[in-house]
């Protein structure tokens, strides 16, 4: 091989040996920016999944952590039933003129519900009028001359006899009586309900004694729940609840504690608790199954946050916190300590090994679960509407 040769080989030699150095060194920047987005990401987060960090604020919901006391309630079932019910009876009997309500109509105190025909009625009140006439007649013959007596206890004495003698009194009671029944043809309702169960047409004949109608109080209802007997120790009569009817689903009713029976049932070992809620639109109907939260033990000055603040990352409890403006801030997220929680709101206990939350933080609650330590996030009403990630 000739010396030109020699050289043109160590050429192409050097040039393939630039080359593939350069491609070492950029794989190796490659490996690098992977492992430095594995490390901001955080404990439980993959490097580019939906948590990277980006340059637009990313719409989340927030609220304020607040020193409350927390309340922890007594579960149970229940059914509505009225605050009062009656059946209306018939006190006399006779032919039904008038039924003047339907069912479900409301009704007040004293409003005519039935009415029957009068007619017999009126004619024993004249009969009676007329036998007491009669018998004051004969009780002023007997005493007629009684005012000359001067003794006023013989006076009073004669004039006893006389009415016995005459018949007033019975006469009297008598008519008294006639009056009451005549009355007892117009039935009127005892109490403000709702009416139900009407069982009697116009024209029907009904005995004293048959049952014309029932009238129930609605407003307020009762809801019997039946609470066990481990549970009830922490209930007091007062003390507030919320019920929901199966028809109303969606619909929860605030009501209070009224009576707790002092009882225990035997084989279901449970105590019945009526709790009082107030019904003016009469949705709740007598009969409606509900499920009953009664407040039971309260916790003051608890710090206290939404449950759906708190995510779990790496099997610890974590809060992200948002710190800005009103714009734009960042999402810090913070190892959190639970204790105790109802429904609605967990408590944060202060535990050193954990950073905690503060009254007046504002903790994320919506559209939190995919983020990443000092995310750019801006705060909305609705995080899903505005454009922000499923929780």
């Amino acid at each position: 091989m000739t010396r030109r040769s020699w050289a043109a080989l160590a050429v192409a030699l050097l040039v393939v040996a630039t080359l593939a150095t350069g491609v070492v060194l950029r794989l190796g920047a490659a490996e690098g920016s992977v492992e430095g987005a594995e490390t901001e990401a955080g404990p439980g987060v993959a490097a580019g999944g939906a948590s990277r960090a980006s340059d637009v604020p990313i719409p989340v919901e927030g609220t304020e952590a607040i020193l409350d006391t927390l309340i922890l309630a007594v579960k149970a079932n229940g059914r509505a039933a009225p605050a009062r019910t009656t059946t209306i009876l018939a006190q006399v009997g006779g032919r039904v003129s008038r039924v003047g309500v339907a069912e479900s109509d409301a009704v007040g105190a004293g409003r005519v519900l039935v009415s029957l025909d009068p007619t017999e009625y009126r004619l024993a009140v004249d009969d009676a009028e007329a036998q007491v006439r009669r018998a004051e007649a004969e009780y002023r013959t007997i005493t007629l001359f009684d005012e000359r007596i001067e003794d006023p206890a013989v006076r009073e004495e004669r004039a006893r006899v006389a009415r016995a003698r005459s018949g007033l009194d019975q006469a009297e009671v008598a008519l008294r009586q006639a009056q009451l029944d005549l009355s007892r043809t117009t039935v009127t309702s005892p109490f403000a309900g709702r009416v139900a169960d009407v069982q009697v047409v116009a024209g029907e004949y009904v005995r004293a004694g048959d049952p014309l109608l029932t009238v129930s109080d609605i407003d307020p209802i009762r809801v019997e729940a039946q609470v066990l007997e481990t549970e009830v120790g922490y209930l007091q009569a007062g003390g507030d609840a919320e019920v929901t009817f199966a028809a109303w689903a969606d619909v929860p009713f605030k009501g209070t504690i009224r009576t707790i029976n002092p009882l225990v049932e035997g084989e279901s070992r449970v105590v019945r608790v009526t709790v009082e809620v107030a019904n003016p639109g009469g949705r709740i109907l007598p009969g409606m199954f509900a499920e009953v939260s009664l407040d039971a033990r309260r916790f003051p000055d608890r710090v206290l946050i939404p449950r759906e603040a708190v995510v779990e990352r790496d099997r610890r409890s974590v809060v992200f916190v948002y710190e800005g403006g009103q714009g734009a801030g960042l999402a810090k997220w913070r190892y959190v300590t639970p204790g105790l929680e109802n429904d609605s709101f967990v408590e944060i206990l202060e535990d050193p090994e954990t950073d905690g939350v503060q009254p007046g933080d504002t903790v994320l609650t919506g559209g939190h679960y995919t983020l990443i330590h000092d995310a750019r996030v801006r705060l909305v009403e609705d995080a899903g509407r505005a454009g922000g990630r499923p929780d």
